[in-house]
């Protein structure tokens, strides 16, 4: 039994090896695009929250 199951292991290794690649390449850019985008909306976040506070007087 369990030579059988190595055996399908080694061919579904030979016949999606590079799907796998691409899967994980796929999976890797969606990562980093995620963060970009949390980094631009947390950027976006604090200038609107600037933006929203009452300026300080500097007259006396």
């Amino acid at each position: 039994m369990r030579t059988t199951l190595w055996a399908l292991e080694g061919l579904e290794h030979i016949l999606f090896g590079s799907g796998r690649r691409v899967a994980r390449r796929n999976a890797w850019t969606a990562v980093l695009e995620d963060r970009r985008r949390a980094d631009a909306r947390h950027e976006a976040e604090s200038y609107l929250a600037s933006a929203a506070r009452p300026k300080a007087s500097t007259a006396t």
